[in-house]
């Protein structure tokens, strides 16, 4: 339950800072002293924060990346290896019509790949060293075919657009629900000048936390669902029975990965769990995506 305690911890410390900048900059009085119809300036607030907030990640994901991992782009192909990388993304990005991506080696012993950007024509793919030391070639290149088809799904925009949405609906329930607990716990008393008692603020954190698990398991649904996708995607750029081998090959890993929490649901690879942990998984398990393309090749 470890990575759920830090969900939590996290949250809350982010959504008690956002309750204190909606009370510094009066958005919460001002919808109060206007009751529901300050709506308008709330929804304007909630979309700043949770649309702008995503898609700024989102156009500082590939800075972030490479920071994070360390990860270094190839300019100019040193070896045989760093050519045949770069010739198979521009032989796969070709394929799914999207323009060349950066490509990227990162130094972590696992065997592990992502790709991230803010759009289709200017992604990052970018392996590990692990996984160019422990898979063939025809392994890698069904891997690469798999981040490649993550960038023409339009998967991180999608994935930020989702995101998004989510938090503002998340900023905006907990203060329309936190306005009625307000109500009730004060006798119905009028609180709209002081923007709400303590009873508001307590219940607008709590809630923020609560709705931002439930957006959390609908992120990571999502996000599960894509894999499949790009799964299906890595098939058909490279080989139906290459993909099942890069997998089945991925299981040696057992859930081990070093990418950090911003980027590893980019990731090929993802943590295992079991239980409510299921609910919060942005990878399926490996056994189950072999499965499917299994099932995909007996159809």
């Amino acid at each position: 339950m470890r990575r759920i305690a830090l969900f939590l911890a996290t949250n809350i410390a982010v959504l008690f800072l956002l309750s204190i900048v909606c009370h510094l900059l009066g958005v919460d009085q001002w919808a109060a002293a206007r009751g529901y119809g300050g709506m308008t300036g709330l929804l304007v607030f909630a979309a700043v924060f949770g649309m702008g907030g995503a898609f700024i990640s989102l156009l500082m994901s590939k800075w972030m990346a490479k920071m994070s991992t360390g990860a270094r782009v190839i300019e100019q192909p040193a070896n045989d290896t760093e050519r045949w990388l770069v010739d198979t993304v521009r032989q796969h990005a070709q394929r799914a019509g999207i323009g060349m991506p950066e490509v990227a080696i990162y130094d972590a012993p696992e065997m592990n790949a992502f790709a991230t950007g803010a759009s289709r024509n200017h992604a990052l793919v970018a392996v590990s060293s692990g996984l160019l030391q422990q898979m063939d070639r025809d392994q890698v290149r069904a891997v690469l075919g798999h981040e490649i088809g993550h960038v023409a799904n339009g998967d991180m925009v999608t994935l930020t657009l989702i995101q998004g949405v989510l938090n503002t609906l998340v900023i905006v329930a907990s203060r329309i629900v936190g306005r009625v607990v307000d109500s009730w716990l004060s006798g119905g008393r009028d609180s709209r000048d002081s923007g709400g008692g303590i009873g508001y603020f307590v219940s607008v954190m709590v809630l923020q936390v609560v709705f931002g698990l439930f957006a959390s398991m609908i992120v990571a649904a999502f996000s599960r669902w894509r894999e499949y996708r790009a799964d299906a995607a890595g098939a058909n750029l490279a080989g139906r029975g290459a993909m099942i081998s890069a997998l089945q090959r991925l299981q040696v890993n057992h859930g081990e990965n070093t990418l950090p929490k911003t980027i590893a649901a980019f990731g090929i690879s993802g943590p295992l769990a079991a239980g409510l942990q299921r609910l919060f998984m942005s990878h399926p398990p490996l056994n189950e995506r072999i499965a499917a393309l299994q099932n995909a090749t007996a159809r």
